[in-house]
Order: C-alpha cells, then structure tokens, then sequence
C-alpha cells in the first residue's frame, strides 16, 4: 500500500522515517521534505478567506501532491506532529478511506510509543517494535 512513511516534529525535524525500499531511502526523504511547505500552506491559508485559523480543522490534510510515479499524503496531530505517507501512483485501488485509515494506525502507534516511559519526547523514534508494526501498516497486514 505504502511505500514510504514519515514523522516530522512540531520544528519540521524528522523524528521517524520508513521506506520500504533502502535504495530509494534519499529520494523518499526529499519528497517528504518538499512536502512540508504544503503542510505550512494548508494549516495557515490566506487571512482573505474569511475563516479563522482557530476553526475547526481536519487533521487528515489529504493529498498534497502528485507525481509520476507517487502520491503523498499529510496529516498532522493537535500537536503539531505531521505525518507523511508516500504512496505508489501505479496503485489505482487505494482508496481515500484506506489512506485515513493507515493515518489513524500510524497517529495511534505515535501515541502508544509516546507514552512509554522510556521515550525521551523530542528524539528520533528508535524502536523495533514500532518498525515493525510501521512496516505493517504500510503493507496493509494491520
């Protein structure tokens, strides 16, 4: 399903980053990256539209941009924490559902492993158990 997932901090810094393919790794991180000035777009819109930021918003952002071969999504927490996914353009049966649906996994596993005792908030996210229930999520073996 997903080919790249990735969790950045409240200060843009990357806190987690999984690929499924370690060659691609450098490309999938500048993508993700590229797509943090979306994010900035969509969480403050131009004061012109009549709407406040304070209104009630959806943490689900959709998709943020397309390319040839891959389509990346957002999401970000009531914390600030964005979440990324980099899905495969060729892959015409993932549904828009699905893809808020492997959001609510991936914020939910977020939240469990910040809640260990022994995370450190504001460190890079090192855990193998958290890989791998990452990794499954991106599969869809969830």
């Amino acid at each position: 399903m997903a080919v790249c997932v990735a969790i950045i901090g409240k200060d843009n810094s990357p806190k987690y980053f999984c690929c499924l393919n370690p060659d691609e790794e450098l490309s999938f991180q500048y993508k993700v990256l590229s797509s943090l000035d979306i994010v900035e777009e969509k969480l403050n819109p131009p004061a012109n539209k009549g709407q406040s930021a304070n209104e009630s918003r959806e943490l689900y952002l959709g998709m943020l941009y397309s390319l040839e071969t891959h389509k990346v999504y957002g999401y970000i927490t009531n914390t600030k924490i964005k979440f990324i996914i980099v899905v495969d353009s060729t892959n015409m049966a993932l549904r828009d559902n699905e893809i808020r649906s492997m959001f609510r996994k991936l914020h939910s596993e977020y939240a469990d492993i910040v809640c260990n005792p022994f995370y450190i908030p504001g460190e890079q996210i090192c855990s193998k158990s958290f890989d791998v229930n990452i990794k499954n999520i991106m599969t869809g073996t969830v």
